[in-house]
């Protein structure tokens, strides 16, 4: 009796089961393509995910290397095979790709391919993407296609659960941003609600303060302290409610598995990369965990809205009792002393006041065209 049914199976429910692993939309759509790569025996495997102007979204392959992926170029457009694919509810099935009248060639750095399975994953009738491979390992006698029927059947029930889990993903994902929005909005009334009574009173004084200032100058003088004791109040005010605002994944995760989730987020939502690598870490007091984060949010921002950055590297590790982040991006740079002449801070005095604030120290290293590092360390409990 033959196992080849038995070993399919297995193989389907163990790339359904990676699958169910994960919930963020790149690691699925990663999954995805690996397990049907392996299921299948192919070279290559790709995943696009269509936007709504032409292009894909999102474009996962397997089976290339990052310098391949990089050399190849801008991401595909909809034409040719895979806009027929997009369009259309049909499995294609090709014993040379290249020879298919819809075919229109690619970038010359683009690996060479000949036999091709692809399939739209659908969500009802929407097509919410397209899972391809090509080039299956085996010999193809007399111009056949290396993949089989049986390929077809087992990449279609993949393509199936494959809709399931990258629907959950997504839905996973609006169901966050919706709670963050909450989030947000209730900080919002808080800070409003606390600080602009306090405001609204330091407004009024200070208005009789210059009312008075040249008439009765003795009253003036107690309104001004008025006043003084009023902003005070509102700073304490507003930092209490700053306290309130510290990430929820600090105390449950730790640093670095938030910072990990922060740069994936951000990794998704900008076009530069994103990486994130720590080592081994001990225990952080929870103030100097805080400010880490602060300033690798701070430096994050800075890279990605004024450098061009391409690539930006998060770094931390060890450091003694304590700890050492680095922020490094690849962008245009900038000369740090003549950044203060010009007034512009570029967020460096609050990261430096937050470093020194828990007993660490903030260092920026940058030139013009050199890209930026922003480096900070803190002692430890």
């Amino acid at each position: 009796m033959s196992h080849a049914p038995r070993s399919g199976l297995y193989a389907v429910s163990t790339a359904l089961l990676a699958m169910s692993r994960h919930l963020e939309v790149r690691d699925v759509l990663k999954t995805i393509v690996a397990s049907a790569r392996e299921l299948l025996d192919a070279q290559y495997a790709a995943l696009g995910v269509p936007d709504d102007h032409g292009g894909f979204a999102q474009f996962v392959v397997d089976g290339v290397s990052d310098a391949q992926w990089r050399a190849i170029g801008p991401l595909p457009r909809q034409h040719g095979i895979l806009a027929a694919m997009l369009h259309g509810e049909k499995t294609e099935r090709l014993a040379d790709v290249r020879k298919d009248p819809r075919f229109e060639g690619w970038p010359s750095a683009h690996p060479d391919m000949s036999d091709f399975l692809g399939l739209p994953i659908r969500d009802g009738d929407e097509t919410i993407g397209i899972l391809f491979l090509a080039n299956k390992n085996c010999p193809k006698p007399d111009g056949s296609c290396g993949f089989t029927e049986d390929d077809e059947e087992l990449l279609s029930i993949l393509a199936q659960h494959a809709a399931i889990a990258l629907t959950n993903a997504r839905l996973y994902e609006r169901s966050r941003e919706l709670t963050i929005a909450e989030e947000r909005s209730r900080l919002a009334h808080e800070l409003h609600d606390a600080v602009s009574q306090k405001l609204f009173s330091l407004r009024l004084t200070a208005q009789a303060a210059a009312a008075l200032v040249d008439r009765d100058p003795t009253r003036a003088k107690g309104e001004l302290h008025q006043v003084a004791a009023l902003a005070a109040e509102a700073a304490d005010e507003l930092r209490a409610a700053v306290v309130e605002l510290r990430p929820a994944g600090l105390d449950e995760d730790g640093l670095a598995a938030t910072l990990r989730t922060h740069a994936h987020v951000l990794d998704r939502a900008h076009s530069a990369r994103i990486t994130f690598t720590s080592g081994a870490l001990r225990a952080l007091p929870a103030a100097q965990e805080e400010a880490m984060l602060r300033v690798a949010q701070e430096a994050l921002h800075n890279a990605l809205r004024h450098s061009g950055a391409d690539r930006v590297d998060i770094r931390l590790e060890r450091h003694g009792q304590g700890a050492v982040l680095r922020v490094t991006d690849d962008g245009t740079g900038f000369e740090p002393r003549a950044v203060r002449r010009a007034g512009r801070h570029l967020g460096l005095v609050s990261m430096r006041d937050r470093a020194g604030g828990v007993g660490g120290t903030l260092t920026v290293t940058s030139a013009p065209g050199k890209g930026t590092t922003i480096e900070m360390e803190v002692p430890g409990g």
